[in-house]
């Protein structure tokens, strides 16, 4: 079992950036993929990257790609997500979830059996 807590979220201007960061115990993350999700809302919750634990093969969604990068620290046991570009349509919840399937199917929730509580990021002028 495996408990994450996400950090660093904050309110950003356009064009600004973040660094989110996934700090996990109870386990080491090799054992898992990692991914970031975020809930803007009245949306749904939307995966925007996750991180394999096995080769740390990395996956984005096309609303990220090129603006995030995910990245893991072993020594550390933490996942981030640093953030760049960010636009007014970034503003949601960001949660960190954990997968036994890796990166395997990530954009469905349902392949996660351990989620965060979540940080919020706010972009506006």
């Amino acid at each position: 079992q495996v408990q994450l807590v996400e950090s660093g979220g904050g309110l950003v201007q356009p064009g600004g950036s973040l660094r989110l960061s996934c700090a996990a115990s109870g386990s080491t993350l090799d054992y898992y993929g990692i991914a970031w999700f975020r809930q803007a809302p009245g949306r749904e919750r939307e995966a925007i990257s996750c991180i394999k634990g096995s080769d740390g093969s990395t996956f984005y969604a096309d609303s990220v790609k090129g603006r995030f990068l995910i990245s893991r620290d072993n020594g550390a046991n933490t996942v981030q997500l640093q953030m760049n570009s960010l636009k007014a349509e970034d503003t949601a919840v960001y949660f960190c979830a954990a997968s036994y399937y890796h990166c395997l199917g990530y954009e469905s929730i349902d392949r996660y059996d351990y989620w965060g509580q979540g940080t919020q990021v706010n972009v506006s002028s």
